[in-house]
């Protein structure tokens, strides 16, 4: 069976390794044009192309699939089945007609919930205690498509996305071999989707960012959580404006106003948030500084209480 891989990030490199320790026959792999990165703006591959290089198999970076050469190109490889597992590109439906035996994906949510580009970051922001990874056909829709098999995982009370992606990618990898195999057996099934169970995980974005201290603390933990490592959560204590990388609830109650800091301990800074909860920050960073322990800065830094 004739493979062509389509992914970008880390987890998609990490089904992919999978695939290729697996012995599948991967005729191309694409992924996304190098993008510049961090201050010096150089170009950089993505993780996806870092593996596939590795593995000597054909690298295929195209801008867009509205150009018809790119179409052809791909059709040239006669895949029989296409795997594409975070691309970061919207497949148009002559691409989803090419493979013979469809086009699969790796979506990181219990569909039809979370359906988007940023699932694993909405199961915590949405409080959720339960994700999990489906593998489904692909559809002109977005994440519409035929569920194939679903795998669930429990969220860890204190887990941030990128701990919670990187268990979704170690569930993803297996889920994906296995699928390919079950198409290749004729055995994979194929379950719509319920569409009045839909929710959606759209793009992060920065605005998600400040912290509302009026918010309950179970709220602020898993905005921390959720937007870690992009685009963070951030607050103004004190005059100064923080990125926070690290909060937990704090045992006992104030009756200082929301966002006031209560209290510093070997642990972190308290602070005072909604219905008189208190939250525990014990990761952040400071304009021009790095990412450190709480106690470590205010400890340079002392903050008024």
């Amino acid at each position: 069976m004739r493979v062509v891989f389509m992914g970008t990030p880390q987890i998609a490199a990490d089904c992919l390794s999978r695939l290729i320790a697996d012995g599948f026959d991967l005729v191309g792999v694409y992924t996304k044009p190098d993008m510049p990165k961090n201050r010096g703006m150089k170009l950089a591959m993505s993780e996806v192309k870092e593996v596939a290089l590795a593995a000597s198999l054909p690298v295929y970076q195209p801008a867009t699939f509205r150009d018809d050469a790119a179409v052809e190109e791909l059709r040239a490889l006669r895949p029989d089945v296409i795997a594409v597992v975070a691309y970061g590109k919207i497949l148009p439906q002559r691409v989803l007609d090419i493979p013979t035996l469809g086009c699969i994906n790796i979506h990181t949510s219990i569909l039809p919930a979370l359906r988007g580009s940023a699932p694993a970051q909405w199961a915590i922001l949405n409080g959720l205690d339960e994700t999990g990874v489906t593998a489904m056909y692909l559809s002109a829709g977005m994440d519409e498509g035929d569920i194939i098999e679903i795998r669930k995982t429990p969220i860890e009370p204190l887990e941030n996305s990128t701990a919670l992606l990187a268990r979704l990618a170690a569930v993803g990898a297996p889920l994906l071999s296995d699928t390919l195999h079950a198409i290749e057996a004729g055995t994979a099934t194929r379950t719509p989707q319920d569409p009045s169970k839909a929710t959606l995980a759209p793009m992060l974005s920065k605005e998600l960012s400040p912290i509302d201290w009026t918010k309950p603390v179970r709220h602020i933990v898993d905005q921390v959580r959720g937007l870690d490592p992009w685009p963070v959560a951030t607050a103004d204590l004190n005059g100064t404006h923080f990125k926070i990388y690290g909060a937990q609830p704090a045992p006992g109650h104030t009756d200082k106003a929301p966002g006031t800091p209560v209290s510093l301990t070997k642990q972190g800074l308290t602070v005072a948030c909604g219905n008189g909860e208190l939250v525990l920050l014990t990761q952040l960073q400071a304009p021009g500084g790095k990412r450190m322990a709480a106690p470590d800065y205010f400890r340079g830094h002392p903050i008024e209480l």
